[in-house]
């Protein structure tokens, strides 16, 4: 088993790092000021390949792994978590629409997505069915030529920024098997928006709730077949919580690694901080929960990337030991730099705001718990 990341996947984060300094680390507290992240960095993130980094080569994407896609989302996040994360959306979009739509549907969207000339959001969850996604209400009823759509999504990342929109809406009966999924392009009659959401955090990400009333979808516009939405919901939210997780990762590290700069700076009764043995011992156990986290994640990626039948609990677990390792971290990292810390020019209040969501995401811990049980007890039985 070698744990050393090869030259290419090395190349991978220094790029993705890179980048990231360069391109949003100067700007993120402006965009989340203003609420919006611009056009023109989506232009020079296509230019780098992270358009359809799980998209097949031929199709326009860059074919990468789930493991080299941490690589990168990580160096992103510690630019950013809020923009890296929302970058993961559009690239778990792409990902499904590579996966499961058909030939034609490909054809038609794909190469705009992985030039992100087109940003896709995900619309899953709704006013009344948030962790229980499987009771959604949105509803799509058949036409001559298609679909009418009714419903309401709620807390969607691009939310009237998008320029379309992957929606599970029920084509069936109850249940999951009644789910399907349809894409929405931005200017559709009968699609609307609520308010921009004020948030905690990820204030750079535009969140709106998204409303269908009785808005026209062609058949053609089907992902997949029908009923096997929520399957395919399922199994992108298996890639869609290591990008969660490796988001908050890659923030709780951006903070850490500020935090030993500023103890190596501090002074306090004589001497920097970071010579203090009470402070060493909390850098060593921050830097243990970090280490572990990386190493709990790449296994889960790898595992994904492997198709092991326990790859779904395997991503649940590093999603909700991650996000939770990560959120602690960062709110250790503001403690340690007391009063500058809870100041924004110092950088570690708006990561801390960041990563507390990541907790909530792609199904809440207390969810995550819930997969990893149920894949035990089918183990067991």
């Amino acid at each position: 088993m070698d744990f050393a990341l090869s030259t290419e996947q090395q190349a991978i984060f220094d790029t993705a790092f890179a980048f990231g300094q360069d391109q949003i680390a100067p700007f993120a507290r402006n965009w989340e000021a203003e609420g919006t992240i611009p056009r023109s960095l989506w232009t020079k993130a296509a230019g780098m390949g992270l358009g359809g980094l799980y998209v097949a080569v031929e199709h326009g994407g860059a074919g990468l792994t789930r493991l080299d896609g941490t690589l990168l989302f990580q160096a992103l996040a510690m630019a950013c978590p809020a923009v890296a994360s929302f970058l993961s959306i559009h690239n778990m979009c792409a990902a499904m629409i590579d996966r499961f739509a058909s030939p034609a549907l490909k054809a038609r969207l794909l190469p705009a997505i992985c030039r992100m000339e087109h940003i896709f959001a995900y619309c899953l969850t709704e006013p009344d069915c948030g962790s229980d996604a499987a009771a959604l209400r949105t509803r799509a009823a058949r036409t001559g030529d298609g679909y009418r759509l009714d419903g309401v999504k709620a807390f969607v990342s691009g939310g009237g920024y998008a320029d379309g929109y992957i929606v599970m809406c029920r084509t069936g009966g109850a249940g999951p098997k009644g789910i399907s999924a349809l894409v929405v392009e931005a200017g559709s009659p009968g699609l609307s928006f609520g308010q921009p959401e004020v948030k905690m955090g990820w204030r750079a990400q535009p969140t709106r709730a998204v409303r269908f009333d009785a808005c026209p979808v062609s058949a053609a516009n089907l992902i997949g077949c029908e009923g096997q939405g929520f399957a395919y919901a399922m199994a992108g939210l298996d890639g869609g919580r290591l990008n969660i997780a490796v988001t908050a990762l890659g923030g709780a590290q951006a903070a850490f690694d500020s935090t030993r700069r500023y103890m190596a700076a501090r002074h306090a009764f004589g001497q920097s901080l970071d010579q203090f043995q009470a402070l060493q011992f909390r850098l060593a156990d921050l830097e243990l929960r970090l280490q572990t986290a990386q190493v709990f994640l790449r296994e889960a990626a790898w595992k994904l990337d492997s198709k092991a039948p326990d790859a779904t609990k395997a991503c649940a677990m590093a999603k909700l030991y991650v996000t939770d390792a990560a959120f602690e971290v960062a709110n250790q990292c503001l403690q340690l730099h007391g009063g500058y810390g809870y100041l924004a020019d110092y950088g570690i209040e708006k990561i801390v705001r960041d990563l507390r969501v990541h907790q909530i995401l792609e199904g809440t811990n207390e969810i995550m718990r819930v997969i990893i049980a149920r894949a035990l007890l089918a183990q067991d039985a």
